[in-house]
This record gives C-alpha cells, sequence and structure tokens, in this order.
C-alpha cells in the first residue's frame, strides 16, 4: 500500500512537534526483594507485591473527574494508596507527554498510544485490557457534505490523528473499503480539533467517538451534516504506566491494587446506565437524558480477558498497519505487556465479563 505525505507535513517532523508539545491486592504473586530484579530491557520482572507499602502515591488520569465519580457511586471504598492527582488528560498524545513530564503515573487508553510511545523511544507498558467488541466512533462528514460511505472517502479530506485510536480506526476503514492512503487526503490533527475542523470545513470527514457524535448531529444534522456507521472497532481499552512507575515495588504494586477498582467501575456503569447516564453525561457534560440514553445503547459490555493473546495479535495488527502506512518502525509488540499483571482484572469481575 502506498503511502503520500501528509497534506504537505512529514509525518515524523508531524509527530515530533505534536507529541513535544503541550486492603490489600487480590491475586498477587507473593513479595517481592527490596531491590526489583529488572530485564535487559530495563523492566522490572519481580514478583509483585502482596501489600502496597504505606506512604504509596499515584497520579492517576481521570478525565473530566469520571474515574473518581465512578468509583463513588459504584462504592468500591477507598484505594490502599493515595491518589496524589486525578489528572484531567485522556488523549494518547497528552497522556505521553504527561508521562515524560513525570506528572502521570497511570492512564487508561486505546490500543495505538503505546505503540506510539515506543516509536518515540518512551518505555512504557500495558497492565490491564477491557476488550471492547462494538463499535467506538463513527465517522462524520461536515455540514452540507454528500458523503454517505466510506467509499465516497476516495479523493476526500479526512482528519487524521496517527497517536490516537480515532487514527487507527480510519486507517482500518480504509483498508476495509480497499482505498489506498493516496487515494485520500489524511489531514494530521488531534482529536480536540476534529469538531472544529468539521464546522470549518477544513476536513470532509472525521471520526468521532459514540459520545460526541449526538451533540454533533443535534447542532449540524439540520445543515446537512450525518455520521457513518462501519462495524471496524477499536479492540483495546487498556491501562499503561511508564517502566520507570513499575520498576518501583511500591507503586507496581499501587497499580496491581488499582486495577480491580478500575475493572468493577466499568461493569458498575455499564450495569447502572440510568445512574451513570443522569450522574455523568447530564450533570457534567451537559447532555440531555435522551443523548445520555443514547450513548448507553452503544455502550460496550465490559471483558476482561484472563490471557492477553488476542490482543497482543490485535496490537502487531495495529502496529504493522502503521508501520505499512509508514507512519512507525516495525517491531515486535509483546515488548508492551507486563504480564505479571495479567489476569488480575479478570479476577476482580464475574465469570460474564471475563473473556
Amino acid at each position: 500500500m502506498s503511502s503520500p505525505p501528509l497534506a504537505g507535513v512529514d509525518r515524523r517532523l508531524f509527530l515530533t512537534s505534536l507529541l513535544g508539545a503541550a486492603a490489600g491486592v487480590a491475586g498477587l504473586s507473593g513479595c517481592a526483594e527490596s531491590r526489583a530484579a529488572t530485564s535487559a530491557k530495563g523492566a522490572s520482572t519481580a514478583p509483585l507485591a502482596s501489600k502496597v507499602p504505606a506512604g504509596t502515591s499515584l497520579k492517576v488520569a481521570s478525565f473530566q473527574g469520571q474515574q473518581q465519580l465512578q468509583f463513588k457511586l459504584a462504592g468500591l471504598g477507598k484505594l490502599p494508596f493515595e491518589v496524589s492527582s486525578w489528572v484531567n488528560v485522556a488523549a494518547g498524545p497528552d497522556v505521553i507527554n504527561a508521562f515524560r513530564a513525570n506528572s502521570l503515573d497511570l492512564a487508561n487508553n486505546a490500543g495505538i498510544p503505546p505503540i506510539q510511545a515506543h516509536y518515540q523511544g518512551f518505555d512504557a507498558k500495558i497492565v490491564a485490557i477491557n476488550v471492547t467488541r462494538k463499535p467506538n466512533y463513527v465517522f462524520a462528514t461536515k455540514p452540507g457534505s454528500d458523503i454517505r460511505t466510506v467509499d465516497d472517502f476516495k479523493g476526500r479530506k479526512l482528519a487524521f490523528s496517527q497517536g490516537q485510536a480515532q487514527g487507527v480506526v480510519l486507517l482500518r476503514a480504509l483498508k476495509q473499503a480497499g482505498l489506498a492512503y493516496d487515494e485520500v487526503e489524511l489531514v494530521p490533527l488531534t482529536s480536540n480539533q476534529f469538531l472544529t475542523a468539521l464546522q470549518s470545513g477544513q476536513v470532509d470527514i472525521a471520526p468521532l467517538g459514540n459520545t460526541q457524535s449526538p451533540a454533533y448531529l443535534a447542532q449540524y444534522e439540520s445543515k446537512g451534516a450525518r455520521v457513518i456507521t462501519t462495524d471496524v472497532v477499536d479492540l483495546l481499552n487498556l491501562l499503561w504506566a511508564p517502566t520507570s512507575v513499575l520498576n518501583d515495588r511500591a507503586k507496581a504494586a499501587a497499580v496491581a491494587a488499582y486495577i480491580p477498582h478500575w475493572a468493577k467501575g466499568t461493569v458498575w456503569a455499564y450495569e447502572h446506565p440510568d445512574v451513570w447516564n443522569e450522574e455523568f453525561y447530564v450533570k457534567t457534560q451537559n447532555l440531555t437524558l435522551q443523548q445520555a440514553q443514547g450513548i448507553s445503547e452503544l455502550a460496550n459490555k465490559p471483558y476482561f480477558p484472563p490471557r492477553w493473546d488476542e490482543a497482543i495479535r490485535w496490537e502487531q495488527e495495529t502496529a504493522d498497519l502503521l508501520a505499512e502506512g509508514g507512519f512507525v518502525k516495525e517491531f515486535d509488540v509483546a515488548s508492551l505487556f507486563d504480564h505479571r499483571f495479567e489476569g488480575i482484572a479478570a479476577r476482580s469481575v464475574p465469570a460474564e465479563y471475563r473473556r
């Protein structure tokens, strides 16, 4: 598959400038030595501590307060460590910048940010996996567009963020439709620029999350905007952390203690959509109840796999797809997974949520 220039901007230059800006623990495997063992690549191989040492703290991502609200509503109780700050950050490039600045220890993202971090030479590992089986994104058109299918993307300007899930969803959709990269114009943007780019006509298409599209349509559907749905999924919803955090015995134990809260909170939100709609989407996101209900109807049932084989295969396919387009270099994604944490999430939820 051929790879055209990104609207006149060199991919690597774009990436460099974009990312240079801006209770014990269940199922853990015994005490580690005070000095963590490390592999040749610098990642710890020491067993996880069975208890979080006193005084341990983490800086955890919580976009718009979602995480702590979820824990509170679910009645999950106090974490066995201090959260020194809940960091209002979500987009992959912003998370990587926060990791680099040592202002964030643990984040929730899709599968592509760890690939981008590796491409930049920043060492971080995946510690938990939630598999999503239904599409989380739709393709929104600019107002007045005549685009109705992915086949119509040919020759159009498409909003593209190579460091975020939206970018990979777009690439997978193009591949599924048999469109080569040089048959479209990929406009390099970050996801927080997509709405403005659509409104101004800078792009013809932008991937929007299911949580964004109702508000966009409410404002622009009367002006000829629409959304195009596909069966393309972004399989991975994950927790990840810098290797330097995971090499710290106390912080690694805190990460392991956080994972069950994350998994149980996710399950609770799925099982209590009425409460979550009102408390989060309506009260904090200013959506109407009808819009919130539309989002919940599209929500994925969470699945926390006991083993990560499928996740690794999917991550490898994603990395290979990016490498095929010249966005990253080929590499073995197995290095992105810290298997000391494998299965912790699955063991913390009922059997129907393990797959």
